[in-house]
């Protein structure tokens, strides 16, 4: 096969996100990469070392595409945009999801974001332990919203089933499962958030 003179990282991506797009995050193979980009699998080697620095390359793609320029405006609202953001992101390649949730300490871009997000927890008046507790109940909140809405959606068989329950035997649960069969991913993901975002005082 003929082989690219030379390679930059946004074209590895591009060819890495296109096997992921198409067939999924476990089909992401040094291979199947190479196979993109009309190359031998060896060749690839020259650009990237192993499948987890691609899966690497893929997560810092996304977190970098967050866009890190924040309107002037309270500090909840600005962590409000950036979370919004990110889920924006993450949503042009689902399948990847898993990646993210995985490499997001290893990626760059992971990392300037969490810093964006505690200059504004900063000026938001949170510092030392509160500020650790803020910006780790953001992340978490963001990353279990996610693993939810592509792995357990509200709309999905799991709370289709619980909506069907014995009201008898689970009069809560079902009725909170055909409650939630009603909630956009939207609504969820905002309610949510500001849940969040209320509960949170700089100490």
């Amino acid at each position: 096969m003929p082989r690219p003179r030379s390679l930059t990282d946004a074209q590895l991506v591009g060819a890495a996100l296109a096997v992921i797009d198409r067939e999924g995050f476990t089909a992401l193979t040094m291979r199947a990469v190479a196979k993109e980009l009309g190359m031998a699998t060896m060749g690839l080697y020259r650009y990237v070392a192993d499948r987890q620095a691609l899966e690497i390359l893929v997560v810092d793609h996304v977190f970098r595409s967050v866009a890190l320029a924040l309107p002037e405006a309270h500090w909840a609202d600005r962590v409000r945009v950036l979370m919004k953001r990110l889920r924006v992101e993450v949503a042009k390649h689902p399948a990847a999801v898993p990646l993210v949730l995985r490499h997001r300490q290893a990626a760059p871009g992971s990392l300037r974001l969490i810093d964006t997000m505690l200059a504004v927890l900063t000026d938001g008046g949170f510092a030392g332990a509160d500020r650790v507790v803020a910006q780790r109940t953001l992340i978490g909140y963001l990353l279990g919203f996610l693993q939810n809405e592509y792995y357990a959606a509200l709309s999905g068989p799991g709370t289709i089933s619980m909506s069907e329950l014995s009201a008898q035997e689970f009069p809560f649960l079902a009725a909170t499962a055909s409650d939630a069969r009603s909630v956009s991913p939207d609504e969820e993901f905002d309610r949510g958030l500001d849940i969040v975002l209320r509960g949170l005082v700089a100490g």
